[in-house]
């Protein structure tokens, strides 16, 4: 086999002998050399004599998986044909056409055309098709392949074959590639004449500056309350969190700290800049998506009392990740602490530490949680995510409106509504006409939409128990008669469900025509957690008194 071909069992013995590195010297290396030596033999005898040819890359990358998902999800091998993919996710840039794609009824779209980059400027739409990429189609390539295909140096031209609902002939769009750096912000305005709401996705740098730029315009256009959301955002850069709560309390406070095994990792991490402001009353919606970084920010602002948790309770993630440096211009992203935020509490939920017999994992159990208290004095648990300080649950949605979402029936209906119809004057007030929800049931039943409910799932369960167990004959007719409510029942759902579906598919239409601006313009007015967190900004009373000890 020729060497080149190793270099994957290599890198397994680096990240292996890495494993061991912190144990007593003359067992560490013992175990080092004992261990490796069994696993170059076995690698060896499993090429030479497995009764089919194998793919060294393969199962040495198999082996790097299985032992790095032994420790947690977060530790992960990034061989180098990974390294551009990974510098995206961490950096948000790349050169490209600055647009989102995705597999919409087995045909590749626009879903999302960033604001102000060559696809938008060049005048794509959201549900645009793409059918080739510098004259050659793309069918049968992933979206990962046609992504590639887009992406490029910058200054460097590639043409785009389009086709659009509503237009007859396929178009071609010349754009030149620019760097694409997406904002960490989806979105940020005034709520009223006081609120400023302020949506951000993403920790990638920058996104302290926007935050700090986007908070002080809010200030400027009479702003004396503010909502920072952060629900779903999956964290990001540790220092980026930092300067993010440094806009809000004093310079110098204790924003985190990271503890480890090795003693480089410990450090503690406080506040450098200047505040923006740090007495405007604040709300911070989070969710079960809120995550890492979004953590660090929510719960040092909760622990310092400085603003108002509104939500569900987070995730959970209380590992740091370092980047570490690979042979072959591969990379190990590895878990190297646990973090700690101003109050002492460590929110970590999962203990990968103590597995199960069968490798799974569970949460910390609530007698092994602490009690910390924040600057005011008010107790707070560590071990489980953030808990909000008013929690506001998502409401349920109707099994026939998740399955027009996953059958992408909205997004698709949605495209053909705004190619037959002008963008609304006003967001905040668009709502579809009765005509035009019926225009929406008709294109379903034109697409064979079809469903099926849990209810609908357990009646087919209860009759085929019944046959097994011979009762079916004695039930048969009630059995029928339960199916047949079952199925009238379902047959109203449009209109039992006609608000939630209207709302969803209103948004939709929004975001094709205004992007977030346009679908933030008309949700937020819906969102129950705005709501509420308005409610209480907007409550001096109530809102003092969360924040002081109960």
């Amino acid at each position: 086999m020729p060497l080149l071909k190793y270099k994957w069992l290599f890198i397994i013995l680096v990240v292996a002998a890495a494993a061991f590195a912190f144990r007593a010297p003359a067992e560490k290396y013992f175990d080092i050399a004992k261990s490796l030596d069994i696993y170059a033999t076995l690698f060896k005898e499993v090429n030479a004599y497995y009764v089919d040819e194998i793919e060294p890359q393969k199962l040495v990358r198999k082996s790097i998986d299985g032992m790095l998902e032994s420790l947690d999800p977060y530790t992960d091998f990034i061989p180098e044909d990974e390294i551009e993919s990974f510098k995206i996710t961490t950096t948000g840039q790349y050169g490209g056409i600055g647009a989102l794609i995705s597999v919409v009824n087995r045909k590749t779209v626009i879903s999302h055309p960033y604001k102000d980059f060559p696809a938008f400027k060049a005048g794509i739409k959201v549900g645009d098709e793409i059918v080739a990429v510098d004259g050659k189609p793309i069918d049968g390539k992933t979206t990962s392949e046609i992504s590639a295909l887009l992406k490029g140096q910058p200054k460097t031209d590639v043409d785009i074959t389009i086709k659009r609902v509503g237009s007859k002939e396929a178009f071609i769009v010349k754009l030149k590639r620019e760097k694409i750096n997406i904002s960490n912000l989806a979105y940020y305005g005034m709520l009223d004449l006081e609120t400023g709401y302020v949506k951000l996705d993403d920790f990638t740098p920058g996104a302290a500056r926007e935050v700090s730029e986007a908070v002080q315009e809010l200030k400027a256009s009479g702003a004396t309350k503010l909502i920072l959301d952060l629900r779903d955002n999956p964290g990001g850069l540790l220092h980026e969190a930092v300067n993010i709560v440094s806009l809000f309390v004093p310079k110098g406070s204790e924003v985190v700290s990271t503890k480890g095994k090795v003693q480089e990792w410990n450090k503690t991490y406080s506040t450098l800049n200047n505040p923006v402001d740090i007495e405007i009353p604040m709300c911070v919606l989070v969710s079960e998506g809120s995550a890492s970084a979004a953590e660090i920010v929510a719960g040092a602002l909760q622990d310092y009392d400085r603003a108002v948790l509104v939500g569900k309770k987070t995730f959970g993630k209380g590992l740091v990740q370092t980047t570490r440096p690979l042979a072959y211009n591969s990379q190990l992203k590895v878990t190297t602490a646990k973090y700690h935020i101003p109050s002492g509490r460590c929110i970590q939920a999962l203990d990968y530490a103590h597995r199960k017999a069968d490798g799974s994992v569970e949460r910390f159990a609530d007698s092994t949680k602490s009690e910390f208290q924040t600057q005011n004095g008010r107790k707070v648990l560590d071990g489980g995510g953030l808990d909000p300080d008013i929690i506001v649950e998502d409401e349920y949605l109707g099994t026939i409106t998740t399955g027009l979402i996953n059958a992408q029936l909205i997004f698709q209906y949605a495209t053909v509504y705004c190619s037959e119809n002008q963008a609304p004057a006003d967001f905040k007030t668009f709502s579809l006409s009765e005509k035009e929800y019926e225009q929406f049931l008709s294109y379903l039943k034109t697409n064979k939409f079809t469903y099926s409910t849990p209810l609908e799932r357990s009646a087919k369960q209860l009759i085929e128990a019944a046959k097994n167990e011979r009762y079916y004959p004695e039930l048969e007719a009630q059995l029928q008669t339960l199916k047949s409510k079952i199925e009238a029942g379902k047959s109203e759902d449009m209109i039992r469900f006609k608000q939630e579906i209207k709302e969803i598919l209103e948004e939709q239409i929004a975001f094709n025509f205004g992007l977030n601006e346009g679908q933030a313009e008309i949700a937020l007015t819906r969102d129950k957690a705005v709501v509420k967190a308005q409610q209480v900004l907007n409550n001096s009373t109530e809102y003092a008194k969360l924040l002081s000890p109960h």
